[in-house]
């Protein structure tokens, strides 16, 4: 299994730099790594000095790199659908259908990525897998799929199975549940949803496992990229994902410095404090580990490979989610938001909290389900909820 690692931060500061950068780290280190972008532009491949093809090609030795283009991975996946479709209906209903002609929907990019990365990370091919995102909200969402899609599974299976229009569309659905879920919805067989559970488990508890995916926060000096970071690190907690430290572009100058000066780039890069920003970041996003980054000189990466933090320690960093059943407590992770931006909801066995764009189903152990939420408390950045 690898390592999978991504990037959060706002637009320009240096997200695509720093993953190459990482990937070039952990290469250098021994490792396979597969650098994978979604990044159909140019500008990647000219900082990589090479042009990506949608399938990994050798960038240097133990670095891949591959190009996401979702027309192609989605004209994949229909393929398989279609020769799935042939073996569970008589009479196919979209043979005639061919994959070239499809148009992608909002949030397919997304979720054709992430399914990528699944398979990449399956193949036992790579140590690691550096995914250059958008860095944003979307890339937050992709990651917490497995846990919305299994929230929606278990809603709606018996719903489904109950109904007369669940019935008439099961002939429909099976070969598209097929070949994403691999499970058969042939009405006698609707207890094999137990498989597309379990397989969004293991997605689950993947993200969950700091050691088998992590966020790194990417800023600059400029206070709305460090405000936009602290979101993300907040929303990052919401869908599971472990943020290990947080990465300090120095070389991207906040726009009121050069403005304040009013001199060339030069002077102010010569004037400039750079300890007083590292101490304002370090203390935003304490306990966060802070490394500092230095400018790109031409192709020269070793500069950037050694600022670059350790991708394996992460022993130390919060958890997004500590249960001590002990006192009967969960304990949830929420720097960058206060009890007034947080919404707190329970139904049945699940409590579901709401902070910034992100709704959180939290599932009890078992020990806590179907017990009401007796309190609910803020303190050093955690929601303690206790039962």
């Amino acid at each position: 299994m690898s390592l999978i690692l991504t990037f959060l931060g706002k637009d320009g500061t240096g997200r695509t730099k720093v993953a190459i950068a990482a990937a070039k780290k952990l290469a250098l280190q021994g490792k396979k790594v597969l650098l994978a972008t979604q990044d159909t532009s140019p500008a990647f491949g000219l900082l990589l000095g090479v042009t990506l093809s949608p399938d990994p090609q050798e960038l240097s030795p133990n670095l891949y790199g591959v190009q996401f283009q979702t027309s192609l991975l989605l004209e994949r996946s229909w393929e398989e659908v279609k020769i799935l479709e042939a073996q569970y209906l008589r009479m196919p209903l979209i043979k005639e259908v061919y994959g070239q002609e499809l148009g992608v929907l909002p949030g397919m990019d997304s979720a054709l990525a992430l399914n990528a990365i699944r398979e990449y990370d399956k193949s036992g091919k790579y140590d690691a897998i550096v995914y250059d995102g958008i860095g944003d909200q979307n890339t937050l969402r992709m990651f917490g799929m497995p846990e919305v899609l299994s929230w929606y599974l278990r809603r709606f299976q018996n719903i489904f199975s109950n109904s007369d229009l669940g019935r008439t569309l099961l002939p429909f659905l099976q070969p598209i549940a097929s070949a994403v879920l691999n499970i058969n919805l042939t009405p006698d067989k609707l207890s094999q949803t137990n498989k597309a559970t379990n397989l969004l488990e293991e997605g689950r508890k993947a993200i969950a496992d700091p050691n088998r995916v992590a966020a790194y926060l990417v800023t600059t000096g400029d206070p709305s990229s460090i405000a936009t970071a602290k979101y993300l690190w907040g929303s990052a907690q919401q869908v599971g994902l472990t943020v290990g430290g947080v990465i300090l572009n120095q070389a991207i100058l906040p726009d009121w410095v050069a403005g304040e000066l009013g001199e060339d780039l030069g002077q102010v890069y010569e004037k400039f404090d750079r300890d007083a920003i590292t101490n304002t970041v370090t203390s935003e996003f304490a306990p966060l580990q802070i490394s500092s980054i230095p400018h790109l000189v031409g192709e020269d990466w070793q500069a950037l490979i050694n600022a670059m933090p350790d991708f394996s320690q992460m022993a130390t960093v919060p958890r997004p989610m500590e249960v001590d059943l002990a006192t009967r407590q969960v304990k949830l992770f929420l720097p960058s938001f206060d009890k007034k931006q947080v919404k707190l909801t329970q139904n049945g066995p699940e409590v579901t909290l709401e902070a910034g764009d992100q709704r959180h189903n939290i599932e009890l152990p078992p020990q806590l389900s179907g017990q009401s939420v007796k309190g609910a408390k803020f303190q050093n950045n955690y929601l303690i909820l206790s039962f």
